[in-house]
């Protein structure tokens, strides 16, 4: 079938990005393609000892302006406008030749903006005119022009050519919308970084307009419920040890929901750099999570903390599985989405046992989080806001109370005030020896999250009494802190700023409780 396949008899390569540019040329002029050429482009290729017609050679019209004016010319334009059996004739009357091919990329506009010294007219300067413009002519043009934006795609680009000697249109339209989103993203980050510059050429921290892509990843069986559609997009190469970057490596296809609380999971178990860690998720909210000596145990402490939400829950570790994990895993409970950085052979093929188990491999965990913006849709516009990434160190915390916290409360109440920051809002963590005892989570009021959390420890048949409580925002009445200390709470961790801060503080003091604030708030809506 030839799937209105078009030969490629002449080809425009003009790239910043020049990664695997001479692997394609010669491809290409191995197959008897003629090759026009721009600036360093053109003498790269040259150098590489081939035979390439530089732009000004064939426009008859040389570069100006240092290099602005180049390709806007009529003879590149309405070569790549030009429509077969429509401008047949007025290409012939002067004398334009068809390129069949764009081989483009843009001048490095994201990495510029990137780097902390580069100036608004450093900027301007790599904001590419030509290149967008040959981009969209060819791609509106491709009913008989191929264009290449990205380098991941020559290879299979000259393997077809040579396979059959001409591109396919519905591969033809592919890379045509492809190279429409890249000049639509190029926009965008433009768009965005002039929008944030004010009349003193000070950044601001949001764009008067702002514009973000993302990427198709796949579909999804449906969203949170089954009358609703759903996919799932990513930014343009996600950084590794997050949802976006990573990959299944078995199980039933990933849902709306299995997707978010493995965010979630894997989220959480980013916060524990200092010991091997186990996240357990349920409905978004953290169910169980500890450290230990090992994954295993690790894991044992998490699923013993509410055994009963841990069925059918995310499970993310901050380590490589071995079997012996992935065998006590299978033997305590039913598992939806395992979340973990890598995985040996043998855990593998403990988990293929389980054919509809979906397994996750995110790959390495950053040492520490970077700045980012979160996003959340609401009717008619966008919330944007920086990402929850600072985590105080409790020595740092302020001790308020006049009994001084133990180095295993202070101890305790650092690994109860990590597992917070991921509960809903209002949360409530009881914790001890690094494992969460109860959590209390999403609750309009934050004494019945405390309530919540003594509710499952009892279930869970763990003891509170000598535990330690993190609150993510601060108490507005003491009846919280006398609700943790009827249930035996030792030490609390919160942020502090409220008007009855006196008033709570008096409450720790007369159940001789240790308390710290933070003086950061950790809500999680």
């Amino acid at each position: 079938m030839a799937q209105n396949r078009v030969p490629i008899r002449r080809a425009l390569i003009s790239v910043s990005d020049k990664t695997n540019v001479v692997e394609l040329a010669k491809g290409l002029s191995k197959l008897g393609v003629e090759i026009l050429s721009t600036g360093g482009t053109a003498k790269m290729l040259v150098e590489q000892g081939m035979v390439v017609t530089e732009i000004s050679e064939y426009t008859e019209f040389p570069e100006m302006m240092d290099g602005r004016i180049k390709t806007l010319h009529p003879r590149v334009h309405g070569a790549l406008l030009g429509r077969n059996g429509v401008d047949d004739a007025v290409m012939s009357e002067h004398g334009i030749e068809g390129i069949d091919l764009l081989v483009v990329n843009l001048y490095p506009f994201e990495s510029t903006i990137k780097n902390t010294d580069s100036t608004l007219e450093d900027a301007i300067e790599n904001i590419d005119i030509g290149g967008p413009a040959m981009i969209r002519a060819a791609s509106k043009n491709h009913d008989r022009v191929t264009v290449l934006v990205n380098p991941d795609d020559y290879e299979e680009m000259l393997d077809e050519l040579s396979t059959y000697n001409g591109i396919s249109h519905a591969n033809r339209h592919i890379l045509a919308a492809k190279a429409f989103a890249h000049t639509a993203r190029y926009d965008g980050l433009i768009a965005n970084y002039l929008s944030a510059i004010n009349d003193t050429e000070e950044k601001e921290d949001f764009p008067r307009y702002f514009t973000k892509q993302f990427e198709h990843r796949s579909e999804l069986r449906y969203g949170e419920n089954p009358h609703q559609k759903a996919a799932f997009y990513t930014e343009q190469n996600p950084p590794s040890g997050t949802i976006g970057h990573a990959w299944q490596i078995q199980g039933k296809a990933l849902s709306y929901n299995n997707i978010a609380d493995a965010d979630a999971a894997l989220s959480c178990v980013k916060e524990f750099k200092h010991a091997p860690a186990c996240v357990i998720v349920k409905h978004a909210n953290p169910c169980g999570v500890a450290t230990e000596s090992n994954l295993t145990l690790a894991y044992l402490k998490a699923f013993a903390t509410d055994p009963t939400s841990a069925f059918g829950g995310v499970l993310a570790f901050n380590g490589k599985l071995t079997a012996k994990v992935a065998e006590t895993i299978l033997e305590k409970q039913f598992a939806e989405v395992i979340v973990a950085p890598e995985y040996d052979k043998e855990a593998l093929a403990i988990f293929a046992t389980k054919k509809n188990l979906r397994v996750i491999c995110c790959g390495k965990l950053p040492e520490q989080n970077k700045p980012w913006l979160m996003y959340k849709r609401v009717s008619g516009g966008l919330l944007v806001q920086d990402a929850d990434i600072e985590m105080i160190d409790v020595k740092d915390a302020q001790v308020v109370s006049k009994r001084q916290p133990t180095e295993q409360e202070l101890s305790d109440m650092a690994f109860a005030w990590k597992v917070c920051k991921w509960v809903k809002s209002n949360a409530i963590v009881y914790a001890k020896d690094e494992q969460t005892i109860g959590v209390g989570a999403g609750q309009m009021s934050r004494v019945v999250s405390a309530r919540i959390a003594s509710i499952k420890a009892d279930d869970a048949g763990l003891k509170v009494p000598g535990s330690v409580m993190a609150s993510d925002a601060f108490f507005p009445f003491r009846d919280g802190i006398d609700a943790a200390a009827q249930a035996g709470i030792t030490a609390v961790i919160q942020p502090g700023g409220s008007i009855r801060d006196e008033e709570v503080i008096q409450a720790a003091d007369q159940h001789d409780m240790a308390m710290i604030f933070t003086g950061m708030r950790h809500f999680n809506h």
